[in-house]
């Protein structure tokens, strides 16, 4: 699927992510984006993990563990929409979840290794589904989404919170 989402296939916030997605198949881009994440949790040390850039921000580990809750979120309702279920969704607190999760008492290495986990099966999802279903539509957080948009959420997100990583984690 290389269409890119209309703004009307999700709300205007969510473009904060979709719009981050270059032009392309979004397979492919979940693919290549799999590795560049990779490439960048193996450089990160256990003790390089527990960095947090601020008082009351969250550790590296918080945010990988944010990126594999928040890609299994937007696939789970990928796959809701696009089985035809028209039920609509509830929302999802990332800050209840964050500190649910207690990522700061697992290791770097198996938060890393549960993301490319979590986001082979979310290329496997995308791949398996038929050019109708990209379309099909449904409600999640009183909000609009398509399947297609949630694709693009994926890659999204993940350039987003990766850039964070980067940018405000990651420089000398």
């Amino acid at each position: 699927m290389t269409t890119r989402p209309e703004r009307h296939e999700a709300a205007e916030y969510y473009f904060t992510y979709i719009d981050q997605v270059p032009a392309g198949d979004i397979c492919e881009q979940l693919e290549s984006q799999l590795e560049s994440v990779r490439q960048l949790s193996a450089g990160i040390t256990e003790s390089q993990s527990l960095h947090r850039y601020a008082p009351g921000k969250w550790t590296i580990r918080d945010v990988m563990n944010h990126l594999s809750d928040c890609e299994r979120l937007f696939v789970g309702r990928a796959f809701w929409f696009a089985r035809g279920f028209e039920s609509p969704l509830p929302s999802f607190d990332q800050e209840l979840a964050a500190s649910s999760a207690r990522a700061g008492d697992r290791n770097w290495t198996d938060i890393a290794a549960e993301f490319e986990a979590i986001r082979a099966g979310t290329i496997a999802f995308f791949r398996s589904l038929p050019e109708e279903a990209w379309a099909r539509r449904g409600i999640a957080s009183d909000n609009p989404f398509t399947v297609r948009a949630l694709a693009y959420m994926c890659v999204g997100h993940v350039s987003h919170h990766t850039k964070i990583l980067r940018e405000r984690y990651l420089q000398p």
